[in-house]
């Protein structure tokens, strides 16, 4: 399964840097406003240290990583729901990815404009949350004003008016779609609107680069971490100028040094992409033999032919059973054979739901 992750924040924010260091790209990071117009797409494979210990076991030929998407999207100013800046251009690119990482400025640099001029984290994040309940809004009123009358009389489709009137009233006060409780149903219609508040939002708090290992006693952080708290806000602190200049380091010994320097366990995007997968509710499952070792990504609660599905739609359509055993069980006896003797490998039919770290040989006719 593709996971499209949008990076989005005002202008100057330092997402193209960031973008750049995640992504090891050479986009341009440039000190102006727009200097992203069209999104920036670059995939990166996502590492797993099980993979490496599977591909000695199985001395495969190669590993293949589950891959992610990331979009560098044009900053967003006031007034964007309305046409300012690059407006709904900008917007709509927001609705094509499954999360947003909103990188929020709280580096202070006398050379890098800041569009509202002085560094004031909460009025940020503000701004573009308003923006896309705006957005929200007006997809929504527009919804409404060509189906009101058409659909009034007819009762199957009068609860679909109830709800969109519900969640208009909701964004007019300025809460998001997300924090709304829906049933099954209505999470069903609402899903083809790609709604923008709908999206979970990873918060990332782009401090400067000698406040990193001493940044809670920062005033700019404090004011951050405070709102984010009161809001329960899910947020990662993060250098993107360390993040790019670890990038740079080729040496894994000199990335580690370099690390310990500013005391961080391991690289931003290490615990980005986690958090990403737990929001998005996300596991991986494996494949193994003397060819690859392949990871798939799949939603926690898939049952055998889904995931089967994710390798091909073939395999769903003519899935027999599956051969599952775990991880810990192939490490620690590092033969299947081993496996079947020990009654390790389950044979599980359509209803098993996948687990992460399973490995899964799938049996089909097609």
């Amino acid at each position: 399964m593709a996971i499209k992750i949008g990076i989005i924040g005002l202008p100057n924010v330092g997402k193209s840097t960031f973008f750049n260091a995640i992504t090891n790209s050479n986009v341009e990071a440039a000190n102006y406003p727009f200097a992203t117009i069209e999104p920036n797409v670059a995939i990166l494979n996502v590492e797993d240290f099980r993979a490496y210990k599977l591909k000695e076991i199985y001395n495969s030929k190669k590993i293949i990583f589950t891959q992610v998407y990331f979009y560098d999207i044009a900053g967003l100013v006031k007034n964007a729901s309305k046409g300012e800046g690059l407006g709904n251009k900008f917007l709509s690119n927001i609705r094509e990815v499954d999360l947003i990482l909103h990188l929020v400025r709280l580096f202070e640099n006398d050379n890098t404009i800041h569009v509202d001029s002085k560094i004031d984290p909460v009025r940020d994040i503000n701004t573009i949350k308003l923006e896309l309940i705006l957005s929200d809004l007006e997809q929504v009123e527009k919804w409404i004003s060509k189906n009101k009358k058409k659909i009034e009389g007819e009762r199957k489709n009068f609860d679909k008016l109830l709800l969109m009137q519900k969640i208009k009233e909701e964004l007019e006060q300025e809460k998001e779609i997300k924090d709304l409780k829906f049933n099954q149903e209505e999470s069903n219609f609402i899903k083809q609107f790609n709604f923008l508040t709908e999206k979970e939002v990873i918060y990332l708090a782009n401090i400067n680069e000698d406040k990193l290992s001493n940044y809670q006693k920062d005033k700019i952080f404090q004011k951050y971490n405070n709102y984010v708290n009161k809001n329960n806000l899910n947020s990662i602190v993060i250098s993107a100028k360390i993040e790019d200049e670890i990038t740079k380091i080729d040496s894994l010994e000199e990335k580690e040094q370099f690390l310990n320097e500013y005391q961080l366990k391991e690289k931003g995007i290490n615990l980005i992409l986690k958090e990403v997968f737990k929001l998005l509710n996300l596991g991986t499952f494996f494949t193994c033999g003397p060819e690859e070792i392949h990871l798939w990504k799949f939603k926690l609660g898939t049952k055998g032919p889904q995931a089967a599905g994710i390798i091909h739609t073939d395999f769903a359509r003519g899935f027999i059973k599956a051969e599952v055993f775990s991880y810990q069980d192939i490490i620690k006896y590092q033969k299947e054979e081993i496996l079947k003797e020990k009654g390790l490998i389950r044979i599980e039919g359509k209803d098993y739901q996948i687990k992460d770290g399973d490995i899964v040989h799938f049996r089909f006719n097609i």
